[in-house]
């Protein structure tokens, strides 16, 4: 840092950062496992696709994040879909064509789609 210029322009960067989290809390929230393991199983394309489909859709509503390890390795590329009031559904084994049907039915219709969710032997046996 060269002057307090530069270090009011940091603070208030900071700043815009935490008011869009709590703006998130409004929207519906997609977040790909983007750790070692899920990008080695896929997660990029599917990350890259959730954005595409968003702007695509002009869906303002719905903010596309990443996160580091989701814990179950043998499920990735895992995904988690946040709605507006916290409720997560949680889509394992992602790939870009299952992303896109994510984007249609859940995210644009509120139907999950019950065929990519995480069952509960997949989670016992992770």
């Amino acid at each position: 840092m060269k002057s307090l210029a530069e270090l009011a322009a940091l603070r208030q960067k900071s700043l815009d950062k935490l008011n869009m989290r709590n703006e998130d809390s409004e929207r519906q929230r997609i977040v790909v496992g983007m750790a070692t393991c899920g990008i080695a199983a896929g997660a990029r394309p599917v990350m890259n696709t959730f954005v595409e489909e968003v702007n695509k859709r002009n869906l303002t509503d719905v903010a596309v994040s990443m996160t580091g390890c989701m814990g179950m390795c043998v499920l990735e590329p895992m995904v988690d879909v946040y709605d507006t009031k916290g409720n997560k559904t949680t889509y394992v084994h992602m790939n870009p064509e299952k992303a896109k049907r994510v984007i249609a039915e859940h995210i644009v219709n509120g139907q999950p789609v019950t065929e990519f969710m995480i069952t509960a032997e997949e989670a016992n046996n992770a």
